[in-house]
């Protein structure tokens, strides 16, 4: 179905008048279209990374190699998402603008889907969902607790039933 403004109204979940260009600390979470199992398993509590998730991981690291005002904290890349802490700074050269995190989510998701389809020979294929979750890192505290839910994500993963109901890739038609 064609894009009809009167019909598809596309809703931010994003906090209303802040500025996400603003140094801080973001929690984000990006799924796999369908929350397809297309980045490896879990066995024995540990992330087992396919070819896929190898270059998700790889394509996360290039954020921060590409912009001099983004570090990566705490990350995991799991079987259908990726949890990851994106530190906005200050910037150094005051020379490239600072940009927002959706915009830098966005070129993570354009860099890894074009990558990974190009590793599965499907050219054109969607890999991650529309959008993704974020939260505002607000005290230390908040960011300890976000660092162990990263680490122990694995750990938990047999535990969350939204796990099971999910097919793996090779049973999905856009592999």
């Amino acid at each position: 179905m064609p894009y009809d403004p009167k019909i598809h109204h596309r809703r931010s979940i994003r906090l209303k008048a802040y500025d996400y260009t603003s140094p801080g600390w973001y929690f984000v979470t990006i799924c796999t279209e369908g929350k397809v199992h297309a980045l490896g398993e879990i066995v024995g509590g540990e992330m087992l990374r396919n070819a896929c998730g190898e270059i998700v991981a790889a394509c996360w690291q290039w954020l921060e190699k590409r912009s001099e005002h983004v570090k990566l904290d705490e990350w995991v890349v799991m079987p259908n998402h990726l949890h990851g802490i994106i530190v906005i700074t200050e910037g150094g050269s005051r020379t490239a603008p600072t940009k927002p995190l959706g915009r830098l989510v966005g070129a993570f998701k354009t860099a890894s889907t074009s990558r990974v389809n190009a590793e599965r020979r499907t050219p054109g294929a969607q890999l991650w969902q529309r959008d993704f979750y974020e939260r505002v890192i607000r005290n230390e505290r908040e960011l300890e607790l976000i660092r162990d839910y990263i680490r122990t994500n694995p750990i938990r993963w047999g535990t969350d039933p939204e796990n099971f109901a999910v097919t793996k890739p090779d049973e999905e038609p856009w592999l």
